[in-house]
């Protein structure tokens, strides 16, 4: 069976309890569980939390890639739980940090606090040590090929996305963001030598309030000028996280690994 976990350092860990087909271990700690709201997660918890995803029928000699699942807002790690079956039980490795700011307990407290990924200074250090904690996780646990790490998200979760991957491009192998735009920061282009070579997957609903048809057009074309190779993908309105999108996250990493290099397209 398939396993899917939210783990910390050994020290951390508690009991395991079985959740839905997906999972058979859900490991998980006692840190932190009410937050008070707009609290960093690291002013009481360790920035190694993070929830992992064990491909199915996992084989420990084959070199996996990773992905790395930055959680829309008010949501957290366990999100990872909901999203990778969709892209792929098989072919991916995955992790998922927990945002760097608490925004409170959720209607249903039974999956813990919900966090966010702001975009200030400190925010995005912090953010970038999350991930980089994850990755390392991964790559303990895993045998990861480091020439194949993706770093996507969903919401806030795919704007951070954008700026990590675009800050530390010699990392990933390609940045996807669902429903996130681009992040509107005077050094996102610092490393555009580097940067241009990034494939990068836009999923967009039409007619998004919170990501307009018009800012869409301004990123597409930002990102078009700087010589980026970009794939936009749009949707019919009605649900952000669509299970039609997390399905299209496979076959464009496939597509990204297969080519080695993608050319600019635009799809509707």
């Amino acid at each position: 069976m398939n396993r899917l976990s939210s783990s910390v350092m050994p020290e951390n860990l508690t009991s395991t309890i079985s959740d839905a087909n997906v999972a058979d271990d859900f490991l998980h700690d006692n840190l932190g569980q009410h937050n008070t709201s707009e609290s960093r997660s690291s002013a009481t918890e360790p920035a190694n939390i993070c929830s992992v995803f064990t491909p199915l029928h996992y084989e420990p000699n084959y070199a996996y890639p990773l992905v790395v699942w930055l959680h829309a807002e008010g949501e957290n790690e366990t999100q990872l739980r909901q999203v990778m079956p969709k892209i792929s039980m098989r072919n991916y490795a995955a992790v998922a940090p927990r945002g760097t700011v608490s925004l409170g307990m959720p209607r249903l407290d039974q999956w813990g606090a919900t966090y966010s990924w702001p975009l200030s200074n400190g925010d995005l250090s912090e953010a970038s040590e999350h991930i980089c904690m994850a990755m390392e996780h991964a790559e303990q646990r895993f045998r990861i090929d480091s020439n194949r790490i993706f770093l996507a998200g969903s919401g806030a979760g795919g704007t951070m996305a954008l700026q990590i991957g675009m800050t530390l491009p010699e990392r990933f192998a390609g940045i996807v963001s669902v429903g996130g735009p681009l992040p509107r920061e005077d050094a996102l282009m610092a490393h555009l030598n580097e940067i241009r070579q990034m494939p990068i997957l836009l999923m967009v609903e039409r007619d998004n309030e919170h990501y307009p048809n018009t800012m869409v057009c301004e990123d597409l074309r930002l990102l078009h000028i700087a010589g980026m190779t970009v794939t936009l993908r749009q949707y019919p309105a009605g649900g952000t996280l669509r299970d039609s999108m997390l399905s299209d996250i496979d076959p464009w990493i496939m597509d990204v690994l297969a080519s080695g290099q993608k050319t600019p397209i635009v799809t509707a």
